[in-house]
């Protein structure tokens, strides 16, 4: 079509000068009607070459505005035209096609990125040069419970140095904070990258609770030095004692020795050795327990009956203490892929502990079973005396204990298990409440 036009407009062109020429002579010549008409010839040649020109511009504008404000829905006509203004529009329709296609894979593409990002675990900040929050995902919100976050500086609202600190993570960095919130704590570890985005300077910052796996972490270590530990005593005991009962049974077997008091010193002291010795392979035993839990066999188990049921096993010893207990659950069955023995064993552990932790009368239980995010949090909270602040870093502590009686082993063991549920149990204090949470994280209903 451009050489149509061009066609065109070389053909109005010449007689546009004829017109112009005729209409000069024709005045010379005085013939003023022919001037006239030749007069308004030129003027319908030059309309014509005007409309000509301005046709192939209207249609490139109407294309250029079209795809400006995002309308592919127009199509030019390829039919009843000449052969180059049938290319052009069809060239012009191929133009609209392509980029038809690609506005769509971009959204395809952005649709397909945003889900991914309200998918994983990492929380994602991105911010502009201004600390101006441009997007983040669900688990940013999850993570910080902040109920606006537009703009860097909300971050003071959990803790007045989070701004600075965010502001001036760089690339290389990588910090870990604390946060606390009304569900639990947690030690998040942050990152920062940056990019170059259409001109604009962009800060990307990555959120990812550890707390999880330095827990983990922990947890194994323990195991791995109780078993070092248990083989090396265990393997020293055993002889010892061995070897004392052997001895203490040839004493009694021989005369009587009564009246030798080297002979009787020496059985007490054989006994003496026989019972330490015998002492610290219980105390050994009670290692193995500890490293001995098996792994869960998984089944679909309703959590309101296992609360239930853990009620009436506990219901004695609540009832003779007068501990009132209160349910809040939730009307339709919470279920979940758990070993129904092991979190048995966590709830009644968490049941005991609770009503040992209220000295008098009018002592109160309340557990509580929620959904939210899918995550199943049950609370055990009771009104009892909270732990103390020396006391509670200590409290998951394998045989730590400030009890009189017990190996101190029931609170470590029950994070054990949740752990190996892929959950975790924390304790925080709410609202006059000591409460110790079992969080289930994997749904699987």
């Amino acid at each position: 079509m451009f050489k149509s036009i061009e066609y065109k407009l070389y053909i109005y062109m010449i007689l546009l000068i004829g017109a112009v020429v005729m209409s000069t002579y024709l005045a010379i010549q005085t013939e003023y009607v022919y001037m006239v008409l030749s007069i308004l010839l030129g003027i319908f040649l030059l309309h014509n070459m005007r409309r000509s020109y301005n046709q192939f511009n209207k249609n490139i504008i109407f294309l250029l505005n079209a795809l400006d404000n995002g309308d592919y829905s127009f199509n030019f006509a390829e039919t009843k035209l000449s052969r180059r203004e049938k290319e052009l529009n069809q060239m012009m329709n191929r133009i609209k096609e392509i980029l038809s296609r690609a506005r769509k894979e971009v959204i395809e593409n952005e649709k397909f990125l945003s889900v991914i990002m309200e998918s994983v675990s990492t929380g994602i900040i991105i911010l502009n040069e201004e600390n101006v929050v441009i997007q983040i995902n669900r688990t940013v919100n999850q993570l910080l419970r902040l109920p606006v976050f537009t703009h860097i500086n909300q971050l003071a609202n959990i803790d007045k140095s989070f701004p600075d600190l965010f502001r001036n993570l760089d690339s290389s960095d990588t910090k870990t904070i604390k946060i606390a919130n009304e569900r639990e704590e947690m030690q998040l570890s942050l990152r920062a990258s940056e990019i170059i985005l259409q001109g604009r300077r962009l800060k990307i910052i990555t959120l990812n609770n550890i707390g999880s796996e330095l827990d983990y972490k922990e947890m194994d270590s323990w195991i791995r030095l109780i078993r070092v530990m248990t083989h090396e005593i265990m393997n020293s005991i055993a002889p010892v004692t061995s070897l004392t009962d052997t001895l203490l049974f040839a004493f009694r077997k021989d005369e009587p020795y009564e009246e030798d008091s080297l002979m009787q010193n020496t059985v007490e002291a054989l006994q003496t050795i026989n019972s330490t010795a015998k002492g610290l392979i219980s105390f050994v035993n009670s290692y193995r327990r500890f490293t001995g839990i098996p792994k869960p066999q998984l089944n679909p188990v309703s959590l309101q009956s296992v609360i239930e049921r853990a009620i009436v096993l506990e219901a004695a010893v609540l009832q003779e203490k007068g501990i009132s207990v209160t349910l809040h659950l939730p009307d339709e069955s919470t279920v979940r892929q758990v070993d129904e023995s092991q979190i048995m064993q966590v709830l009644l552990n968490l049941l005991k502990n609770a009503s040992e932790a209220i000295p008098g009368e009018e002592g109160q239980i309340r557990i509580e079973l929620m959904e939210e995010n899918e995550k199943i949090y049950l609370d055990v909270c009771n009104n009892g005396q909270p732990i103390a602040e020396d006391i509670l870093p200590n409290i998951f502590v394998p045989f730590f204990t400030t009890k009189h009686t017990g190996t101190g082993i029931g609170l470590s063991v029950s994070r054990y298990i949740m752990r190996l549920h892929g959950g975790t149990l924390t304790h925080f204090n709410r609202e006059g409440w000591t409460v110790f949470r079992m969080a289930f994280y994997h749904s699987s209903k």
